[in-house]
């Protein structure tokens, strides 16, 4: 089954960043990291902190965050496919606009994470 996701540019609050949002169910898994994801290389690796999930409705949401927390600007979104999951370990296809491949989200310790194009 195809789930969406989507990649944010958010900047004004703080350092310059990206929110990839995975759904999943009611809520998106959202991790923010330093560099777009479309600029991974095929095979490289960045880290990443796991982030509260976030609405749904940022799935096709540009502008004003909440509580002067800067502004997003959407940078690709599409669908994806789960290729394998559990507590530590997210795989998965995306299919984007701009992204295509797959990535693996693997968690490292309280919050820390790697994301790694495969």
């Amino acid at each position: 089954m195809a789930l969406a996701f989507v990649i944010h540019e958010h900047s004004g609050y703080g350092p310059t960043h990206y929110d990839l949002m995975l759904e999943d169910g009611p809520v998106l898994a959202t991790w923010q990291i330093p560099v777009c994801p479309i600029e991974i290389g095929q095979t490289g690796t960045i880290s990443a902190i796991k982030l509260p999930d976030h609405r749904r409705r940022y799935l096709d949401y540009e502008g004003p965050v909440s509580r002067d927390r800067g502004e997003v600007r959407l940078v690709d979104k599409g669908t994806y496919k789960v290729l394998a999951r559990d507590e530590g370990l997210w795989r998965v296809k995306l299919c984007g606009g701009v992204l295509q491949g797959t990535f693996e989200l693997v968690k490292e310790g309280e919050g820390s994470w790697l994301v790694r194009r495969l």
